[in-house]
């Protein structure tokens, strides 16, 4: 694999671990909590508390719409197999774990046709602003991680 795929694929990589660790740091003493009484887990519930809450989820949920739809476009253009198990997944694990795991799928993939010769290798250069905009992106997503789990 090239090493530009390579470093990608190490990026989507921390990125699952990182989404796995935040939202089942969260999830696994909520549905083993005080939730639980009465008529089970009230999480769909908690997810409309208020604005903010509706705002993040109706967010999340159209992502996972957008997501769905370029995994399955991306899948079917690639051969990438088992597709919907990333959906599914999404919906029981996390969508910010199983979305860039099927990233690293494709970009293993993408490698696997380019050193075929069934793609012309892909020559990416990402700019300086690109390189300052995912610094920022990413500084921002941690602090708000931060933030919600501490």
């Amino acid at each position: 694999m090239y090493s530009f795929r390579s470093l990608l694929c190490v990026v989507y990589l921390a990125i699952a671990l990182a989404a796995l660790v935040a939202t089942w740091s969260q999830n696994l003493p909520y549905f083993t909590g005080a939730q639980l009484a009465g008529n089970g887990p009230s999480y769909l519930l908690d997810l409309k508390i208020n604005g903010a809450a509706r705002s993040f989820t109706v967010d999340i949920g159209l992502f996972l719409l957008a997501a769905t739809f370029l995994m399955a476009v991306e899948a079917r253009r690639l051969g990438i197999r088992w597709v919907w198990l990333y959906v599914v997944f999404g919906f029981l694990v996390a969508i910010s774990v199983t979305f860039p795991l099927f990233l690293i799928a494709r970009e293993m993939r993408l490698a696997r046709l380019e050193a075929s010769g069934g793609l012309p290798r892909a020559q990416v250069k990402l700019a300086a602003t690109d390189f300052i905009g995912l610094a920022i992106t990413t500084a921002l997503t941690a602090a708000l991680c931060w933030f919600m789990l501490v």
